[in-house]
């Protein structure tokens, strides 16, 4: 890769990085009327400011400080979303969205699912835009696009 595709990277990365700061910023404050705001605003926090580091510091990920309270939060989150699905599961409810902890999974996935239908498309035409073999494989009339 030449030097033009590393700087376009890095700044697509660290933009993607602002973004999800931003995002998961919000999600911390809005749980301040939350009866368990403590529990869910730290869920949220760490990602924020791993988020925030990661488009400040481009390189944050080689810090093992920042690699072990990554791992050590993404362990903490899935057991607990492990909890609230046996929890909903336990108390075989109809409509889990009436229970706290579905409506907390449940706009989880589909908040995922939204980002991820959002950002495929311009993910996949950043990636064929920087990919010279790709590109390379367009007909003519795509060439001169940009």
């Amino acid at each position: 890769m030449d030097k033009w595709e590393v700087d376009c990277f890095s700044l697509v990365w660290r933009t993607c990085n602002v973004l999800m700061a931003l995002f998961f910023s919000l999600a911390t404050y809005v749980q301040k009327n939350d009866p368990d705001a403590a529990l869910w605003m730290v869920g949220y926090g760490i990602p924020a400011a791993s988020c925030l580091l990661i488009s400040i510091k481009g390189n944050a990920t080689d810090i093992v400080l920042w690699r072990r309270l990554v791992d050590l939060h993404i362990l903490v989150s899935t057991s607990i979303a492990t909890l609230l699905g046996w929890t909903l599961l336990r108390r075989q409810s109809e409509n889990i969205l009436q229970q706290e902890e579905g409506r907390k999974v449940g706009g989880v996935i589909h908040l995922f699912t939204a980002v991820t239908i959002t950002l495929f498309p311009l993910v996949m035409w950043l990636y064929y835009y920087v990919n010279d073999d790709l590109r390379a494989s367009w007909p003519s009339h795509c060439k001169t696009a940009l």
